[in-house]
């Protein structure tokens, strides 16, 4: 029986898709897997259980990645599972920073008591005029899930679109129309487009992105959309580019104290995946994704271990978290073959400087056998994924 235990409120449609062979619990330190949202994690001191986290959302900056990683953890994230909310939500920023209807809604609230108020409306309409979408050029950088979905939608919306990502997956190029221009420079998006929007994870090599010498090469009146993460956009800049004329409108889903009530800053608190779908879809993914790895041990959707799958597990299975170093299965086999040992299958990936290895056996593996395994240098944990089928 493996035990979970929920950091957040998770979806009900969720957790309903686990098999009578979990169960949740209410002691952390107990638990096999831990289903996570918005919780901060990087304090947490994990026990010997904890064999995997899932993140229901994309972002996983909330949880101590490498810390994990040399604990043998696999983290989880959920990519995809929200991306109709936000490409929505993309679609409503354009159209609130293009045209102002948040400023037209306030003035019809403070001259709700106008007795005439329909009679002075289509004399006030005319400060609230603003421009259609349709024509106009967009810029997508990053076309993941989420830039795709924008990109697919911004075409049948009639615009001129332009989409950045010099690491393209198949995937996203198959789903991605082929109307689409895709640039192999940054500066085209930022020469070229009438509005931008950002869709990368936040990353060291991606935080502040969006800074002054990437201001200056954008058109003047452009607006700017980050509903990706706030470290994308150096906000000090972008305010100087709103004060000079630069920025039309700046289109935030996070807010702090540099942007909320600032002139010409769309602030909305943090609705880009905040829909009934988009958490049902998350949750559903996120345990599945757990109980895939729990009780076979295949792994996808990892931030911090690389995707591996070996089926069903039907024989007996180990895996094995380890650096991704030279020798490493010459390593592990030189012990199986000292037991007598002989593997019927086997996986091996890397990520970066972790590798998760995973193998299948004819007849169960000893406990003396694993202990070795877990005393070569180099292996962070050594897992038995069954030991007798």
């Amino acid at each position: 029986m493996y035990k979970y235990k929920c950091l957040n409120p998770i979806a009900k449609i969720g957790l309903n898709n686990f098999t009578d062979n979990f169960t949740a619990t209410d002691n952390v330190d107990d638990a096999d897997g831990i289903l996570v949202r918005s919780a901060v994690m990087h304090d947490m001191e994990f026990s010997d259980n904890l064999l995997c986290i899932a993140r229901a959302g994309a972002g996983v900056n909330n949880i101590p990645l490498e810390k994990c990683a040399e604990k043998g953890i696999v983290v989880f994230n959920t990519p995809g599972a929200n991306a109709n909310g936000v490409k929505e939500m993309v679609i409503a920023a354009m159209l609130l920073a293009s045209r102002d209807i948040i400023g037209g809604v306030e003035w019809v609230k403070a001259n709700a008591g106008d007795p005439e108020i329909a009679k002075v409306t289509e004399k006030a309409k005319k400060k609230f005029a603003g421009n259609e979408i349709m024509g106009k050029k967009l810029g997508i950088i990053g076309l993941g899930a989420i830039g795709v979905r924008v990109a697919n939608a911004a075409k049948l919306l009639g615009m001129d679109v332009y989409g950045y990502d010099p690491y393209l997956s198949v995937d996203a190029a198959w789903n991605m129309s082929s109307d689409v221009h895709h640039v192999t420079n940054v500066d085209d998006i930022y020469s070229k487009c009438d509005i931008i929007t950002i869709h990368v994870p936040a990353l060291e090599s991606t935080k502040g992105m969006v800074n002054a010498e990437a201001i200056a090469k954008m058109k003047k009146g452009v607006i700017l959309l980050n509903l990706a993460r706030d470290i994308l956009c150096d906000e000090a800049a972008v305010l100087s580019g709103i004060n000079s004329g630069k920025i039309r409108k700046y289109v935030t889903d996070f807010p702090n104290t540099t942007t909320a009530g600032h002139d010409n800053c769309i602030v909305i608190p943090h609705l880009g995946a905040s829909t009934e779908e988009s958490e049902d879809n998350c949750a559903i993914k996120a345990v599945m994704e757990m109980m895939e790895y729990l009780e076979n041990g295949n792994i996808s959707n990892s931030v911090n271990y690389p995707d591996v799958n070996l089926g069903v597990c039907v024989r007996p299975r180990i895996v094995i978290f380890h650096k991704n170093v030279a020798n490493m299965i010459t390593k592990f086999t030189r012990e199986f073959g000292n037991e007598g040992i002989n593997i019927t299958d086997m996986a091996n990936k890397s990520k970066g400087e972790y590798a998760y290895t995973i193998m299948d056996f004819e007849d169960a593996i000893k406990d003396e056998t694993v202990k070795k395994l877990q005393e070569i240098e180099g292996v962070f944990r050594v897992r038995v994924v069954r030991k007798n089928v």
